[in-house]
C-alpha cells in the first residue's frame, strides 16, 4: 500500500462515514475507493465491512442526544441483528456470491423506494391492526442484517427503511438506531470474515481510521437537515447505488 493509496483510503473512509452516519449510503464512496487501489471486488466488500466497524463507537458518540432512552430497545433487537448478520456472512463465505449479487440491486431499490414512500406506508400500517405490523420489524431486521453480512453495500438504507416504517420516530432518531444496529451487524459479520477469510489489513486500517473520525461528525450534520429532505436524499442515493450495481452485474 503506497502513501498515496493510504491517504486516499483515509480520506474516503472519513467522507463515507460522514455520509453513512448522517443517513446516506457510505459504500457509494468507500467501496469504489477500495477497488481503485487494486483490491478485488469480494475482498473489497470484506475490507469495507471491517473498516466500518470503527463507525460504531464514533456514531454512538455523535448520536448521544438521539440515543437517550433507547438502550432497552437496542438490547431487545441486538441479538436478532447479530444472528441475521452471522447468517449472511456465513453464506458469503461458503456459497457462490454470483446469485446473490444479481438480486442485490433489486433489494436495494426496494428498500430505497420503501424509504421514499415511508409516510404513506406508515399511514397504512397505522390503519391496520397492530398484529399485522408486529412481524414487520423483526422480519425486516433479520433480512436487512443478513443482507449486511452477505453484501454490505446499502444495508444501512435497508435497516433505516425498516425502522422508519415500523417505529414512527423522526428520521434522526431512526438514523441513530440504525447506526447502532449496523455496528452490531458489522462486528458480528467481521468475526466470521476474520475467522474464514484473509483480510487486507493494510487497506482496512487507514480506512477504519477515517471512518472513526467521519462517523463522529455525521450525526451532527443530520440534525441540521430537515427530516423529509434527508429521507428523500437517502432514498435517491439508494436508488443510485442500485442502478450502479445492476449496471455492473
Amino acid at each position: 500500500m503506497t502513501g498515496a493509496q493510504t491517504v486516499l483510503l483515509l480520506s474516503t473512509g472519513a467522507a463515507a462515514a460522514i455520509v453513512g452516519s448522517a443517513g446516506g449510503t457510505a459504500s457509494l464512496i468507500s467501496y469504489p475507493a477500495l477497488l481503485a487501489v487494486g483490491i478485488p471486488p469480494l475482498a473489497a466488500n470484506v475490507t469495507n465491512s471491517i473498516a466500518f466497524v470503527a463507525a460504531w463507537p464514533g456514531s454512538a458518540l455523535g448520536s448521544r442526544p438521539e440515543l437517550s432512552g433507547q438502550a432497552p430497545w437496542l438490547r431487545r433487537w441486538a441479538p436478532l441483528t447479530a444472528a441475521g448478520s452471522a447468517v449472511g456472512a456465513t453464506l458469503l463465505i461458503f456459497t457462490p456470491a454470483t446469485t446473490f449479487e444479481r438480486i442485490v440491486p433489486f433489494l436495494l431499490a426496494l428498500a430505497a423506494l420503501a424509504l421514499l414512500l415511508q409516510p404513506k406506508i406508515s399511514a397504512w400500517v397505522a390503519g391496520h391492526p397492530a398484529s399485522s405490523s408486529r412481524l414487520l420489524l423483526p422480519s425486516g431486521l433479520a433480512i436487512a442484517s443478513a443482507y449486511n453480512g452477505y453484501w454490505g453495500a446499502g444495508s444501512g438504507i435497508a435497516i433505516l427503511a425498516v425502522l422508519m416504517i415500523t417505529t414512527g420516530q423522526h428520521i434522526t432518531r431512526s438514523n441513530a438506531l440504525k447506526n447502532m444496529l449496523l455496528g452490531i451487524a458489522d462486528v458480528t459479520c467481521c468475526v466470521v470474515y476474520i475467522l474464514f477469510w484473509p483480510v487486507d489489513w493494510a487497506a482496512a486500517a487507514p480506512m477504519a481510521a477515517g471512518v472513526l473520525a467521519g462517523s463522529v461528525i455525521g450525526p451532527s450534520l443530520a440534525r441540521h437537515i430537515p427530516g423529509h429532505i434527508l429521507r428523500i436524499i437517502v432514498a435517491l442515493a439508494g436508488l443510485g447505488l442500485a442502478i450502479r450495481l445492476w449496471a455492473e452485474s
